[in-house]
């Protein structure tokens, strides 16, 4: 059965809408990084945003198992992240022309492993046949295709409320899926312009994302200016390099965000660029030592079950794509909160691809990203910071005597606050059930107040001082 077309599914959708709390408000961008709090970017009117969302592999380019495949619902698509009150997305790009994806291990459908994956940004008018038996592509020649729907697909998210960090090349296939070079239009029987992105040849073609042939590296670059040119204009609009590229393509990436800045430079809009972790062999180092704007680290220092506080070096969206693959919980979201960074979620979403279709253990992580967004939007986000010391859950985001967003693990248990002098108002939510379990006033000394959790799990205290 084709999920995307079943009643089932276009019911799934339908309610998760109505459910929305309200209708989203458009975007207001362009986001620039914070300058009270470099945690988290700003929009329009210096007001800090926390960014969540559930991302999929084919929110761009259509993949599936035929030939060519079933196009994207991405209507209905927005409609489900509004429905969970997300804000953010990465849209994905995708190089090769085919997925295998055997090399997703448990994560791969059984049925079915080999996906076809089209439109890409060249036209494939070329005379001659590429390897995967249809007419080459002319790297010198851009497919409307791509980049009309490139602009479409940015344009209704930012009527939806949602950002989007448009990704320019993707890294993880051709190191991992077997002769996915093949699949590259970089390959040189799958061009008529002459380029070859092997020059070792060794098979993998790697050096594409190296800097190490010129004229792989103008191609890329005329890409880029032409994604500029497409989406300067939209405010909702960050850019990320590259998925999980291999640990060689720094230098790389570096350059490309350089030219990035370059290019919107003089330009009416200039918009965040994001570096993401680097698989294999990645450093979260050369992250933090990147001209990125934004970044997205490995487990490496605990981002998974003890996330470092965020000392404002720079944006840092935790992405469970790159601490699990397909994984992460509802307290991964809490603590990456409390600790200021911007969590966000690689979603099976409907199965097609890889996953169970709307797994149902991944709701609580879903929901609660929304929930979060809500509490981001009641706090003065622009003042508050990580201060895991004031609480002795240590998950603990305040501004000192004005609020205090605190998340308690374990159900029934006591946790203290240090507080200053002051009255304040107390509201325990269940993130669980999706509610306020109980409201209260108290008067605190400037010392530790103790609380006790009301809920039978895990808990979200708020503390507002009085006015």
């Amino acid at each position: 059965m084709n999920f995307r077309k079943s009643p089932i599914f276009t019911c799934l959708l339908f309610m998760l809408s109505v459910a929305a709390a309200a209708e989203a408000e458009p975007t207001h961008g362009p986001l620039r990084i914070c300058r009270d709090n470099p945690r988290h970017f700003a929009d329009k009117d210096g007001r800090a945003l926390l960014l969540v969302g559930s991302h999929v592999w084919y929110n761009l380019v259509d993949m599936g198992p035929e030939d060519p495949p079933v196009a994207f619902d991405y209507e209905a698509y927005l409609k489900w992240m509004k429905g969970l009150g997300h804000n953010f997305m990465r849209m994905w790009a995708w190089e090769m022309v085919q997925w295998d994806t055997k090399a997703n291990g448990a994560h791969a459908r059984k049925d079915v492993t080999q996906f076809s994956v089209r439109p890409h940004p060249w036209l494939r008018s070329g005379e001659g046949k590429a390897l995967d038996d249809k007419p080459k592509f002319d790297l010198t020649q851009f497919n409307p295709r791509y980049f009309d729907r490139l602009r479409q697909r940015v344009e209704a998210a930012r009527e939806n409320g949602i950002y989007v960090s448009i990704m320019l090349f993707e890294g993880w296939a051709m190191q991992r899926i077997e002769n996915g070079w093949k699949m590259h239009p970089f390959h040189p029987q799958n061009n008529i312009n002459g380029v070859n992105g092997d020059i070792n040849g060794d098979g993998m073609g790697l050096e594409v994302h190296e800097l190490a042939v010129p004229e792989v590296t103008e191609v890329q670059k005329t890409y880029i200016h032409k994604v500029v040119d497409t989406v300067n204009d939209l405010d909702n609009v960050l850019y990320e390099i590259s998925n999980e590229n291999h640990s060689e393509s720094t230098q790389w990436q570096y350059a490309m965000i350089r030219y990035i800045h370059e290019c919107e430079r003089g330009k009416p809009v200039q918009h965040p660029v994001g570096m993401t972790f680097q698989f294999r062999g990645g450093k979260n180092q050369d992250l933090f030592d990147s001209p990125a704007d934004w970044i997205s680290p490995n487990p490496e220092g605990g981002y998974r079950d003890n996330p470092p506080a965020n000392d404002g070096q720079k944006v840092i969206l935790t992405d469970t794509d790159h601490l699990w693959g397909i994984g992460g919980n509802q307290s991964w979201v809490w603590k990456s909160f409390t600790r200021g960074l911007n969590p966000i979620f690689m979603d099976p979403y409907d199965g097609v691809v890889l996953g169970s279709a709307f797994d149902a253990k991944f709701e609580p992580l879903r929901r609660s990203m929304g929930y979060a967004l809500e509490f981001a939007g009641r706090l003065d986000l622009n003042n508050c910071r990580p201060l895991n010391d004031l609480s002795t859950t240590g998950h603990c985001l305040a501004n000192p005597g004005r609020q205090y967003l605190i998340y308690q693990p374990e159900g029934g248990a006591k946790l203290d606050v240090k507080l200053k002098e002051g009255k304040y108002s107390v509201e325990w939510f269940d993130p669980n059930a999706g509610k306020t379990v109980s409201k209260d006033q108290v008067s605190a000394e400037e010392q530790q107040t103790t609380f006790s959790n009301p809920v039978k799990g895990e808990a979200i205290l708020l503390i507002c001082a009085s006015d």
